[in-house]
């Protein structure tokens, strides 16, 4: 099997990752990718966006399968074009893939299948805003109704920052989500969807605030791990039953079946679990760690899904153990970021490369915010950490920062759930 993948993130260097190791894949390229993507499949040059582009890349490349990494592409329909062209691709099209592009719509869905999730109101206009506000207690939760790479989110005590944030959104044209702020530990579910049919991956948890305790803006992410040592052992199977599973279910009945990877972002809050959002992709970084940990095939896994044959797959099987994720940062992410540093250490095993590029005498600078993630395996979630922390020293970027207590609470037995 000839498999393509498009994106250029960790995300991606996983999933190629994952994909080198299936016996069933013959070649790999990766477009556009990155300086470590480059070690394990040919690169090529596209506009993720262009669905015309990625389309014509896939055929004159001999492509059997096309995985789409990124969010942008899949709101954009690039996936429908790959579709069009007679091309099997992971991922869902544009319709379905509103599920992330607009909260306001994956509310309405959500609504719709009697599923559990924050209370909210969309704001449009500046002159509503106040009147919305007044409505929430904090602490307040302030979203971009869109697209914005994790960063789009405020929740914050203070009534006059969720203010600033709003403003700044809509003067900038973005339709304001606000909602009621849910209590307990957040839950990344992947699922692999196939119309109706849901299959869980591990549960994993990832640490959205730039700064260690959680303090700080928010970001893309900046470390992740699994599985979940507190949580019940049938949570995966529980919240595909109350949630996932009834959302992909609207989605059919909605004539827009989801086919690809749903990832509910989910609070276990003290009166059960709701969504904190739905996103359309595996997520970055929580993919790293659980792809770290699955034994099945993934080429298999992400043919059957874009073919519809899910269903005949086997039980998913997982290394026993446990993988923590840290992301290394450039200096001045989550805002704008210093690039052109170089990086050493930037090409031994267990790095991912995210913002990277390789110079032309051959050295790998950064490229962007966050530059790399660091992931460590182990028999429990401690051994896993200290792995990670351990490969991490070996890596050097100047004015480069990172969380230094991804999985701590954790692997203490620290973090429980409410109720």
């Amino acid at each position: 099997m000839r498999v393509l993948v498009i994106g250029s993130g960790a995300r991606e260097h996983a999933i190629l990752l994952a994909l080198a190791q299936d016996p069933a894949v013959t070649a790999l390229a990766c477009a556009p990718g990155n300086a470590g993507t480059a070690a394990l499949a040919e690169q090529r040059g596209v506009e993720a966006r262009d669905g015309a582009a990625v389309a014509k890349l896939a055929a004159d490349w001999g492509a059997d399968l096309v995985v789409i990494g990124p969010e942008v592409p899949l709101v954009a329909g690039v996936a429908d074009a790959v579709r069009a062209a007679g091309i099997a691709c992971f991922g869902p099209g544009a319709e379905a893939a509103r599920i992330e592009g607009s909260k306001s719509f994956a509310k309405d869905v959500m609504a719709a299948a009697g599923v559990a999730t924050a209370a909210s109101l969309i704001v449009d206009t500046p002159a509503d805003l106040d009147i919305a506000l007044a409505r929430f207690a904090p602490p307040y939760v302030v979203k971009d109704d869109g697209l914005a790479a994790g960063k789009g989110v405020v929740v914050t005590e203070d009534l006059d920052a969720a203010r600033a944030h709003a403003c700044g959104l809509l003067d900038s044209g973005h339709p304001v989500l606000l909602e009621t702020y849910l209590d307990g530990p957040e839950v990344s579910l992947f699922c692999l969807v196939d119309g109706a049919l849901v299959v869980p991956l591990l549960p994993a948890q990832d640490f959205k605030r730039v700064g260690d305790g959680d303090s700080g803006p928010n970001t893309g992410g900046m470390g992740a791990y699994a599985p979940l040592p507190w949580a019940p052992a049938d949570l995966a199977e529980t919240l595909v039953e109350t949630i996932v599973g009834p959302v992909a279910a609207e989605m059919v009945r909605r004539g827009t079946p989801f086919s690809g990877l749903l990832y509910a972002g989910l609070a276990l809050t003290s009166s059960g679990p709701q969504v904190v959002e739905f996103n359309c992709r595996f997520g970055d970084p929580e993919t790293q760690a659980v792809l770290a940990l699955l034994r099945t095939p993934l080429a298999g896994l992400l043919h059957a899904t874009a073919t519809g044959t899910l269903a005949r797959q086997p039980p998913l099987e997982w290394e026993a153990g446990a993988a923590v994720t840290v992301v290394l940062a450039a200096e001045g992410y989550p805002g704008t970021p210093r690039l052109g540093d170089v990086v050493s250490g930037a090409e031994a095993e267990g790095v991912l490369h995210a913002g990277t590029r390789r110079r032309d005498d051959g050295a790998v600078v950064s490229a962007g915010g966050r530059v790399l993630s660091v992931v460590g395996t182990g028999p429990d979630l401690a051994a896993a950490r200290a792995d990670a922390y351990e490969r991490l020293g070996r890596v050097h970027l100047a004015g480069a920062h990172h969380r230094t207590d991804i999985a701590a609470k954790a692997a203490e037995g620290l973090v429980t759930v409410p109720g």
